[in-house]
């Protein structure tokens, strides 16, 4: 069983619960009535009885249960509005992070193509201000005498 039909259940057993104390007060009542009390006593619980099934109607007519079903989306019974009644600032709002996203996105690519670029141009500036001219740097024999040199 769902949380629900046990709530169900569960509010369905106190108003029976309920009822029967209710239907022994009014037999209690009605016998001290018919016993013949005092007309103080009388008044006193005759206005007490009328209190008691007035908030009883209150009670009955005020609907408690699952939320009804509002609107349908895509083929689904949907609590709440549907989509058609979604106001337009409602919907531009939840594309927000759609657009947030990929603004970081387009962010991010800029300044990792910038890195790539600016560690370009640092080698380059490096190898045409160097001494030795840039064919050095293809002969094999340069590579060896670099790797060489470094251990």
């Amino acid at each position: 069983m769902t949380d629900a039909q046990l709530s169900v259940l569960e509010l369905r057993r106190t108003e029976s619960a309920q009822t029967r104390f209710a239907m022994r007060i009014v037999a209690a009542l009605s016998e001290r009535v018919a016993q013949g009390a005092d007309v103080d006593i009388d008044t006193r619980l005759r206005f007490a009885r009328e209190q008691a099934l007035a908030a009883a109607a209150k009670a009955r007519t005020r609907m408690v249960g699952a939320p009804a079903v509002v609107g349908i989306a895509g083929g689904a019974a949907v609590l709440g509005p549907g989509p058609d009644s979604t106001p337009w600032w409602l919907r531009l709002g939840s594309l927000l992070p759609l657009a947030v996203l990929v603004a970081g996105l387009a962010l991010i690519d800029n300044h990792y193509a910038r890195s790539q670029i600016e560690a370009a141009v640092e080698v380059d500036s490096a190898i045409l201000t160097d001494a030795l001219p840039p064919e050095a740097y293809r002969d094999q024999g340069f590579v060896e005498f670099v790797r060489t040199a470094r251990q």
